[in-house]
């Protein structure tokens, strides 16, 4: 289980915003949808090489990564398996807040790390106090799942059609 780190609310509306409007999931908002996405957001901070969370958690969070890079593990038979990086901009935890299951892999600090964190229940408090916001944000977070798996396929095949004897 991951340790809990403690979190600050966010409050430099002007360098987060440029920020904001890169993120995938954030598509097609307008500013006042991003500044009710704004006052939701929270500050993690992780050293070098420190997890931010282990495959087998239970999520907790979307993280957007304000400063650094962040590598996703996979632990199989033992064997930890380097999937992906993602670096400024970029967020990740979406998919397994909006499925609700264990995180399926190991998320790293490559080097000192700022997050953005948006928790579990103020996203899903959202479904109350603004329905039009809480659907747009779960189909940009289902497309973005839809991409990845797409790209994920790729990569598969390509390892796969590698392996075909005779090659």
């Amino acid at each position: 289980m991951a340790i809990e780190k403690y979190r600050l609310p966010l409050l430099d509306v002007e360098n987060v915003l440029p920020i904001l409007n890169q993120i995938s999931i954030l598509g097609g908002l307008d500013d006042a949808q991003l500044y009710t996405v704004f006052r939701l957001l929270e500050t993690e901070h992780y050293h070098k090489g420190e997890f931010i969370f282990r495959q087998g958690d239970s999520p907790s969070h979307i993280r957007i990564i304000r400063t650094g890079r962040v590598r996703m593990v996979e632990n199989v038979d033992g064997t930890p398996m380097e999937l992906c990086e993602f670096k400024t901009g970029e967020c990740f935890g979406e998919t397994s807040v909006m499925a609700i299951h264990q995180h399926t892999a190991s998320a790293l600090a490559l080097e000192d790390t700022e997050l953005l964190v948006i928790p579990r229940e103020k996203l899903f408090a959202l479904y109350n106090s603004d329905p039009k916001l809480f659907g747009m944000l779960m189909m940009n977070i289902a497309r973005e799942a839809c991409r990845r798996l797409n790209k994920t396929e790729d990569v598969m095949l390509h390892y796969a059609l590698e392996a075909k004897p005779g090659r």
